[in-house]
């Protein structure tokens, strides 16, 4: 992976944790335990620090960063869906980000909520914990069930089993010019999306 030091601050990535070669890592960026970052991801701890905890993840193509000696936190089992921005926010424990969404300064997204997908988070944001968040500027819209709590939390375990089939598996290559007939599936589990839960 493409990984920076500024002024003599590294990024620090765990052993365990899986950083795609092309996210983009720079300066204070602390990656944890079993975390997964995806393709073209760009954390910039070049003003302020970004951390993301054990079992977090931050999909293809998301941005963080923070104003000068603010911090990104992605906490416990954080979910950060493709292509959402993170700017000096808080992404509670068992939280999800939905895809595109932007969650803006100093703003706390409460553990086991939802942040629909293209919403805009304002800066100075809270909620309280299990909230559904949407629109733009996002609102909270009501509380989660705990069925949609624990779809969330099947879609992270997902990534941290991702996680560690990258790290086993996952190498650079030549594409094929034709597939073989016989070509296989990746074998995956029953999670499926949540307009196809039943």
């Amino acid at each position: 992976m493409p990984s920076f030091s500024i002024e003599g601050v590294k990024p620090v990535v765990h052993p365990s944790a899986y950083v795609h070669p092309t996210a983009i890592l720079i300066g204070d960026v602390w990656v944890g335990p079993n975390c997964y970052v995806g393709p073209a991801a760009s954390l910039r701890g070049d003003f302020g620090r970004i951390v993301l905890k054990e079992g977090a993840n931050i999909q293809d193509t998301c941005v963080t960063h923070a104003f000068p000696g603010k911090d990104v936190v992605v906490e416990v089992n954080g979910h950060v869906g493709h292509g959402a921005i993170l700017h000096g926010c808080t992404v509670g424990e068992d939280a999800m980000v939905g895809m595109n969404a932007v969650v803006m300064d100093e703003a706390v997204i409460a553990p086991r909520s939802i942040v629909g997908a293209c919403a805009f988070v304002k800066a100075g944001f809270s909620c309280d914990p299990g909230s559904l968040i949407v629109g733009s500027p996002a609102k909270v819209l009501r509380t989660l069930s705990d069925k949609e709590i624990a779809w969330k939390r099947k879609g992270t375990e997902e990534y941290q089993r991702l996680t560690t089939r990258c790290l086993e598996t996952v190498e650079e290559c030549a594409p094929l010019a034709e597939a073989d007939p016989e070509r296989p599936r990746l074998e995956m589990s029953d999670y499926q999306p949540k307009h196809e839960q039943p």
